[in-house]
């Protein structure tokens, strides 16, 4: 079986530097007796590492621009996000990693839909429509399971992952007197919780955690959507394109062939831009 290509130097560097500050972000941690953060910390080296583990378990080369991409999450999400806070001191900080994120799992479900029937006799021409629809149902499903994990951190351990909203207005079907199935709307104009003006301190009602879910999945869904659209493209025009291949692993051959996830030949295999690749021949019926 071919061995994969040594990664390019650019990668190796990020990677390289990311590791040493992560590192030195859990010395200082570590000597700050902040020890959740030091786990924090090494959860993130573990993580970093992750892609070259699938790429030794599934005979993978993942783009170097993909492995770029998924290390600068993890640090952006655990180092930045969480240890630094920059959750709240950037707001958009939350919106864009999860746009990301809804982005990087279509295309990691992309290529799913044929790692594991990456054998010859498997190798099928699928639908682009179906392929892009499995890939946006991976990506709202990885969507949701954090979104349950973070409502299981913040019920179970007192935590705070879904992040608090303050709200001045409330439309409830079980304030309306009538007991009518109609909502009413009322303003939040005073508040007192614990002796405390809510109002004149914080200007609202505080929702626990509903509408940053709600946001989270929606911005999912943006990012998960625009790459299924760019995954429909690259099938329906037989893998020719420059972007979509960014972020879509190469699997080696016995044969010493390499092809994407899709069985489009790469390299020197790969057929000339005008040319359309030979459909395989039908299999004798029984």
């Amino acid at each position: 079986m071919q061995t994969q290509k040594q990664k390019p130097g650019k990668e190796l560097l990020v990677r390289s530097i990311l590791t040493v500050l992560i590192l030195g972000c859990a010395v200082r941690q570590f000597f700050n007796g902040d020890f959740q953060n030091v786990f924090i910390c090494f959860l993130s080296l573990f993580l970093l590492g992750l892609p070259r583990f699938i790429e030794r378990k599934l005979d993978l080369d993942l783009p170097p621009f993909l492995e770029v991409i998924l290390m600068l999450f993890i640090f952006s999400a655990e180092i930045l996000g969480e240890i630094n806070a920059y959750y709240e001191k950037i707001p958009i900080w939350d919106t864009m990693l999860h746009t990301v994120n809804g982005f990087l799992m279509a295309a990691i479900g992309f290529s799913l839909v044929d790692i594991f029937n990456r054998s010859e006799r498997f190798l099928v021409k699928l639908s682009p429509v179906f392929v892009a629809i499995v890939a946006f149902c991976f990506s709202m499903t990885i969507g949701v399971l954090w979104e349950f994990f973070e409502f299981f951190m913040d019920s179970t351990f007192a935590m705070d992952m879904q992040k608090d909203r303050f709200v001045t207005a409330i439309h409830s079907v079980a304030l309306n007197p009538s007991g009518a199935n109609v909502p009413i709307h009322v303003e939040v104009e005073s508040l007192l919780v614990n002796g405390e003006d809510w109002i004149a301190k914080y200007g609202g009602y505080l929702d626990i955690g509903l509408i940053d879910t709600m946001k989270d999945l929606f911005v999912n869904f943006i990012g998960a959507v625009v790459f299924s659209v760019i995954g429909y493209v690259y099938v329906k025009r037989r893998g020719r394109g420059r972007f979509a291949p960014k972020f879509i692993p190469v699997i080696f051959h016995d044969d010493d062939r390499t092809v994407d996830s899709f069985g489009n030949p790469l390299g020197d295999d790969a057929p000339a831009p005008d040319e359309a690749p030979d459909a395989p021949p039908d299999e004798p019926k029984t």
